[in-house]
């Protein structure tokens, strides 16, 4: 396919061809392409049994099953087996952060281009991939496919997505909730500036569905670590509030109180058995790659 895409780099598709997740993913399916090719037969030969999750087709339930163990299974088959990946991508306008160019991309930019080199490899296994993108509410979804031509609408919709408005991340995962009809791998790209406990909330309902969740956090190099500078003005992205001040008179309260949000989202995701990390828009977006494998 064309590679004159902004955020998919062809350096990034020769890296991603050869690129491997750990055993015990493979052995899963999860987040490995590793299912029967398509061209045998049609896709309906019986897999295996799987318990009843909510949001599953109840007219699929195997009703023998329940008369013999008084308990919901489904009868899955082989076109099951295939992986689907739901990125969430924040658009707010915090994630424009840093608004003056300069070495290291913004946090949407960052995002975006893993984003888009997840989709084309989830593709290229024959998977399923969906994007959603959010701010203050559901701004977009592209529901799962696995086409050149549904890779060529997400590489399109990234370039032309914008940084606006607040966000509201809670709100999108309870809509977004009943648009993702198989449960898979949930991958969500934000800074992350919202009440921890309201984000698990929201998320519950995919996590008792089954969903492997990644909560990727993108913090900039100038948020993790304020600079020594003068008397500065401070813009809210979001709501516009300004606030001027010296920088150092704050460093260490605004250190303080990142980490301890940093921790409470990490201690809600071990808890939640959901996988957490943070990442700066400084590193190669590789990194989440890594963590991906690892996990």
């Amino acid at each position: 396919m064309s590679t004159a895409y902004k955020y998919l780099k062809p350096s990034d598709i020769r890296r991603l061809k050869n690129y491997e997740f750990g055993a015990k993913a493979m052995v899963e399916g999860y987040l490995s392409g590793r299912h029967r090719s398509r061209q045998r037969g049609a896709s309906i030969e019986f897999h295996e049994f799987r318990q009843y999750a909510p949001g599953d087709d109840p007219a699929r339930v195997d009703w023998r099953v329940f008369a013999r163990n008084d308990k919901l299974f489904l009868r899955t088959f082989e076109q099951e087996t295939n992986l689907e990946c739901h990125v969430f991508l924040d658009c707010s306008a915090s994630m424009g952060f840093p608004e003056a160019r300069g070495v290291n991309l913004t946090k949407l930019e960052y995002a975006s281009f893993f984003a888009a080199a997840l989709s084309w490899w989830v593709i290229s296994k024959n998977d399923r991939v969906s994007l959603t993108l959010f701010d203050n509410g559901l701004r977009r979804f592209l529901p799962p496919g696995s086409t050149r031509r549904h890779l060529h609408d997400i590489l399109t919709t990234l370039e032309n997505t914008v940084p606006s408005a607040v966000t509201s991340l809670p709100d999108t995962l309870t809509r977004a909730h009943s648009l993702l009809k198989r449960r898979g791998t949930l991958v969500i790209l934000s800074d992350f500036f919202m009440e921890p406990a309201a984000l698990f909330k929201a998320l519950n309902p995919y996590l008792h569905r089954g969903f492997n969740v990644h909560l990727f956090h993108v913090l900039a190099p100038e948020e993790l670590h304020l600079e020594e500078r003068a008397l500065s003005r401070f813009v809210d992205m979001e709501t516009g509030q300004r606030l001027t001040l010296h920088p150092r008179l704050v460093q260490a309260a605004w250190r303080d109180e990142l980490q301890r949000h940093i921790r409470a989202l990490r201690t809600l995701a071990i808890s939640r058995k959901a996988d957490y990390a943070q990442v700066s828009t400084a590193e190669s977006y590789f990194t989440l790659f890594d963590r991906l494998r690892d996990k």
